[in-house]
């Protein structure tokens, strides 16, 4: 009887370091499979979303329990940077560049460039990244995929139904202060993406701002 107590203890005490490991496992394993990721421009000719010259169309999208239809109060004195990403639950290339872009908010608040986020993730989901991650700039929630589908970047790969479905292609669009439409950064491959520094000194460039 003993014998079973002390094998049913141990089985308890190992399962629970497993969990106590999983997260740190987890998170190493992102970060090995991310450490390539970024690249320091967008090269190829891949180019969905709206047209350069064209007014940003807004967003039907949730942010701490209210519905946005247009991105103004996140905007920054000289434009907004708006990101769309795949999941910060589930997709790790997206889990690092909302917080490789966190990282650099300081360079893009001294711009005068605000920054928004959106994915297709449920907001308890959106919440525990940003808490994880201390994420200070907005990251909303996009509703029955409207807002991709209105900026034509909705990824057409999956159905309804698929657990995918609603993703974006991810990548970054550049709006002026008058809500024209002036950069894109869109990396076919979703693996890649363009790093912090090398998005700011585009969309600097894009606003003709100074370098």
């Amino acid at each position: 009887m003993r014998k079973i107590a002390f094998a049913a203890g141990l089985l308890l005490i190992i399962a629970a370091v497993a969990v106590f490991m999983r997260a740190p496992l987890k998170d190493a394993a992102y970060d090995k499979l991310t450490e390539d990721m970024f690249v320091s421009e967008d090269a190829d000719g891949f180019d969905p979303g709206p047209a350069l010259g064209s007014r940003f169309p807004g967003v039907n999208a949730r942010y701490q329990g209210r519905d946005i239809r247009r991105i103004d109060d996140f905007a920054g004195p000289n434009g907004t940077v708006f990101l769309a990403v795949r999941s910060v639950d589930w997709c790790p290339y997206c889990m690092r560049q909302v917080a490789e872009l966190q990282a650099s908010k300081a360079a893009y608040d001294a711009a005068g460039l605000g920054i928004v986020a959106i994915t297709y993730d449920a907001p308890e989901l959106q919440q525990a990244f940003i808490e994880k991650q201390g994420i200070t700039y907005p990251l909303i929630q996009d509703v029955d995929t409207l807002t991709f589908k209105t900026l034509g970047i909705l990824n057409d790969q999956y159905a309804p139904g698929d657990g995918a479905y609603g993703i974006p292609y991810p990548g970054m669009i550049v709006i002026a202060p008058d809500g024209v439409v002036r950069g894109k950064l869109f990396v076919e491959a979703y693996s890649s993406r363009v790093d912090a520094m090398s998005s700011l000194a585009y969309a600097k460039e894009a606003l003709g701002l100074k370098p």
